[in-house]
């Protein structure tokens, strides 16, 4: 069935007349109308004849990416700097229609008998946005106001305005949408609430293809995603999704529409360069190689001093308190190896050894090596870079039915956060796309592969290179010499010299630290070079993955009836294809392992009361290899009124999920003190402390310590949301909504003794590995564990935003937003960790505009209230962080040629952004934009 319901489905692609639709660049489905039109002949004729002119608004000012679009077709262009254009239509059945739009502005719909090259076309404003349309909340073109979830749009004029590194890190002027930035280029978005610094809860598309890392199932920000030369539109769907689009559109979707070559032809190009050594291009080449081909090129390169995490406070789980002269684990530095002395280290003098016994003062002393800052271990890497290359050719094979083929490569340097923070050095994807789409559906194939690079990660450099031999196949490590000579001064301080504890702890760390490995040594340089360059777990800090995701989907849209009933009916199947020579994955023979889901959806809508009110019904099931299958729903209600329906009022209910990433389930990475393990069968050990926080004594009973984690299932949200969008004055523009949601089965990681095999261990067991750390297979088979599993609590949370546009003039629209997210403890117990990373309060506000006919602007401070961050690296307080982002541009339409300045952090004030990420500070940039018609 698999195979034949895209066979199906094309064939009635194939054969199905073009409706009248007004065609987008960017959706899965163009807006459909009750109008038909005699079907246009597939090549052109003599009867072929050129239309043009120019797109104006009511003032006399030209438009300048205005689109016009053939009614009911592919066939559309846009206007260029001056509002002019030029289209190709044919009139061999008699009149056409020629849909003029532009954000803003009343949609005009003009027709026309014969060929018009003198066509002036003026368009009036719309502050209500009643012309705007989104895709992905429906899955279907609609009315951005009667959209039935809460969504957000940014426009290619407001996308030019972000002053931002990366275009993502702007999306924070949204409401309700939080960003969080792990380096300069690795920016994660998310919503309402449970944060993290890499993705996982929000699905990002670009043209529906799915940006996530197959190996890791996050996406890497838009490090090696599409250029903003490319990018139409980039629409935020917040909240529960998966009755549409399945796993992991737990928390929203982010899809980012690229430009139609056949409607936005020319040359684009883009130059930057700023503070940090900041320089960035941009290419963008779009032309209509035949009315049927067109032909679109994408390349560009970036790259800056990236920004470093620097924060040297001790981290929670620090045993001592910064400033400890024992020493104390910081959270930005790597490598604090830790010793705590105990009478079962004292040695006895052997042939080849002295004898060894700790000092009594220390025993239960927890003493940590000083580490390595990220400046030291990232060394000659800290320029962030990204390169990225497309090209596409679409084919109309019918003016309502286009073929797209597209290639694309992405490779990209940065920082990414998780247990570890990352330096992906190298890392990217390559990316194959083929679409076949019309105004009643699509089907969609592509393909993506990820690989690594040079990536490695910091944590494993810094243990590494502690423990390597002090010389060149020596049988002394950096880690054995330092805490024996700490021992070995501590013990001198206190008995020879008679100095008291503090003073001799003092001496003792000088001691220490004179033997440790130093970045300005010339060993350390030779050691890091071969750590970061060997990827075997337990030898080099190098990360190894390759694989790929396979998906195929399909979309069908149906009129069920003139009374308002429409139906969409739609299925998908991705595979998965894990490949990391079993360096990170179980493929330790050699092969891949293959793992695969797939699911079908449908949505049902009616409109009643003259349109006035929209109901609609979704709901999506999903198959796993690995897990049970889940369903989907979605239930939504839209009622408008008002003379131009400018007021809209909604309500929704919603469930959605998020299955466990393939590293969840297939991880298998021995770095040698420790294992990762996938969890798929379940496991039993021990914690290292009990429920009241006791650490296990060895030695005594292990009643208490018991541990289960069982296997692996998906995390689950139910929401129930209300909001209004509308016009509530002709220039005032509000959106408000308010979400209450419940979440179940969290996945987190934990710690844990085990048996690799999921088995717990016996007494005897555990105690025979405490003297090695569970490192020796020979003295017990137990190992310390880290594997992921499900938290049985239930999590409540609720939320509200609330935006507000005022349309003022043409020189100035004023803006802001507030958003609310709350976390309920009332069912919490005492000291539950719930990741829930939010802030309570944040705010923006904005204004922007364009004076002197072709200068425009756009300032936004945004604040954001300090917050408890509980993140696999660190936790602790997030301070509240205040930015203020700021753009001008100045055009010269006759050159096509924009000159830019813009500002990210203006006052370069505090911004943390997540717990253990970097300060960002002010990046400032001129720039040139030239675009050719």
């Amino acid at each position: 069935m698999q195979q034949i319901y895209p066979v199906l489905l094309a064939a009635s692609l194939l054969q199905a007349a073009p409706l009248a639709a007004a065609p987008t660049s960017g959706g899965d489905q163009p807006l459909l109308t009750k109008t038909k039109r005699k079907t246009v002949a597939p090549a052109p004729d003599p009867a072929e004849a050129t239309i043009g002119g120019t797109v104006l608004t009511n003032t006399g000012e030209p438009l300048p990416g205005a689109t016009i679009f053939l009614k009911g077709t592919f066939i559309g262009t846009s206007t260029d700097q001056l509002g002019k254009f030029s289209l190709n239509v044919p009139f061999d059945n008699g009149a056409v229609e020629i849909l003029v739009a532009y954000v803003g502005y009343e949609t005009q719909l003009v027709q026309l008998n014969k060929s018009d090259n003198l066509l002036s076309v003026v368009l009036a404003p719309s502050s209500t946005l009643l012309n705007e349309t989104v895709v992905s909340a429906s899955r279907v073109e609609e009315n951005i106001l009667r959209a039935p979830v809460t969504i957000d749009k940014v426009s290619t004029r407001q996308l030019e305005r972000f002053s931002t590194p990366e275009v993502l890190a702007g999306l924070g002027q949204l409401p309700g949408v939080d960003v969080n930035s792990a380096s300069m280029l690795f920016t994660s978005v998310s919503t309402r609430g449970f944060n993290t610094a890499k993705s996982e809860r929000v699905m990002q598309l670009v043209d529906y293809m799915d940006t996530a890392l197959p190996s890791l199932n996050l996406s890497p920000g838009n490090l090696v995603g599409l250029p903003e030369l490319d990018l139409e539109s980039i629409e935020l769907l917040h909240g529960p999704a998966s009755a549409l689009y399945g796993a992991n559109a737990l928390s929203g979707v982010v899809l980012f529409n690229s430009k139609d070559p056949f409607v936005y032809e020319g040359l684009s190009v883009r130059v930057r360069g700023g503070q940090r050594n900041l320089l960035d291009g941009q290419l963008r080449y779009a032309k209509k190689l035949t009315d049927k081909l067109a032909l679109k090129l994408n390349a560009s390169g970036f790259q800056a001093q990236d920004w470093l995490a620097q924060n040297y406070e001790a981290a929670s789980f620090s045993q001592n308190p910064e400033g400890s002269s024992l020493g104390y684990d910081a959270v930005n530095r790597y490598g604090e190896i830790s010793n705590v002395y105990s009478p079962y280290q004292n040695r006895p003098a052997t042939p080849n050894s002295a004898e060894f016994k700790v000092h009594p003062d220390l025993y239960g002393k927890t003493v940590y090596m000083p580490g390595f800052t990220e400046q030291e271990l990232i060394g000659p890497d800290q320029k962030t870079k990204s390169y990225r290359v497309q090209g596409a050719l679409s084919y109309l094979i019918k003016d309502d039915l286009k073929l797209t083929l597209e290639a694309k490569r992405g490779v990209g340097t940065a920082t990414y956060q998780n247990q570890s923070r990352f330096r992906i050095k190298g890392l990217g994807t390559n990316q194959y796309r083929a679409e076949l789409k019309s105004s009643k559906g699509f089907i969609r194939a592509y393909s993506t592969e990820d690989f690594t690079g040079s990536s490695y990660e910091l944590t494993q450099l810094s243990a590494l290179l502690q423990n390597s031999p002090t010389t060149e196949g020596g049988p002394t490590s950096y880690k054995q010499l330092y805490f024996y000579t700490f021992n070995q001064a501590y013990t001198k301080a206190r008995d020879e010299f008679k100095l008291g504890v503090a003073e001799a702890q003092a001496a003792a760390k000088a001691a220490a630290d004179a033997v440790q490995l130093k970045s300005s040594d010339a060993r350390y340089a030779t050691l890091r070079e071969k750590i970061t360059g060997d990827d075997q777990p337990g030898r080099g800090a190098q990360q190894n993955f390759n694989s790929f995701l396979n998906d195929i989907s399909a979309q069908r849209s149906f009129r069920l009836s003139d009374a308002g009933t429409d139906l969409v009916l739609g299925g998908a199947y991705r595979q998965y294809r894990l490949g990391s020579g079993g360096k990170l994955f179980a493929d330790t023979d050699g092969k891949r392992l293959e793992n695969h889901e797939y699911g079908a959806y449908g949505q049902l809508t009616q409109t009643l009361l003259q349109e006035h009110l929209k109901l609609a019904l979704a709901g999506r099931v999903d198959f796993f290899k690995n897990f049970d299958p889940s369903f989907s729903p979605r239930a939504s209600a839209v009622y408008s009124f008002g003379k131009d329906k400018q007021h809209n009022f909604r309500a929704s209910f919603g469930q959605a999920f998020r299955s466990p990433s393939q590293t969840d389930q297939y991880l298998r990475s021995d770095v040698g003190t420790f294992i990762l393990l996938g969890n798929l069968g379940g496991f039993q050990g021990y914690s290292f402390t009990d429920a009241n926080g006791k650490s296990y004594v060895p030695g005594t009973s292990l009643a208490g310590y018991e541990l289960t984690l069982n296997k692996l299932k998906l995390e689950r949200v139910t929401t129930t949301e209300v909001g209004y969008k509308g016009a509530i004055l002709p220039n005032v523009y509000v959106d408000a909504s308010y979400f209450r949601s419940r979440y179940n089965d969290f996945i987190g990681g934990s710690a844990f003794v085990g048996n690799v095999d999921g088995t717990r261990p016996t007494f005897q067991q555990v105690n025979a590995g405490l003297a090695s750390g569970f490192t020796d297979a020979k003295a017990t088979p137990a190992r310390i564990i880290f594997a992921s599993y499900n938290n049985s609590q239930e999590v409540r949370t609720q939320g509200a935003t609330v935006g507000i546009t005022y349309y003022l003039h043409k020189a100035l629209n004023v803006g802001g937003n507030y958003s609310l997210n709350v976390l309920d403890r009332s069912n919490l117990p005492a000291g539950f960790r719930t990741f829930f990373n939010t802030p309570k309060h944040k705010f923006n506000l904005n204004a922007s505009g364009t004076v002197l006919r072709n200068l425009s602007y756009s300032v936004n401070y945004r604040w954001v209230e300090g917050h408890q961050q509980e993140l696999p690296l660190a936790t602790g307080q997030v301070r509240t962080y205040r930015t203020t982002d700021a753009y001008l541009g100045y055009t010269v339409p006759k050159l096509a040629t924009t000159l830019q300045a813009g500002v990210s952090n203006l006052f370069d004030a505090n911004n943390i952004q997540i717990i253990g990420g970097p300060q960002l500070g002010r990046l400032a940039y001129l720039g040139l934009l030239v675009n050719v018609k």
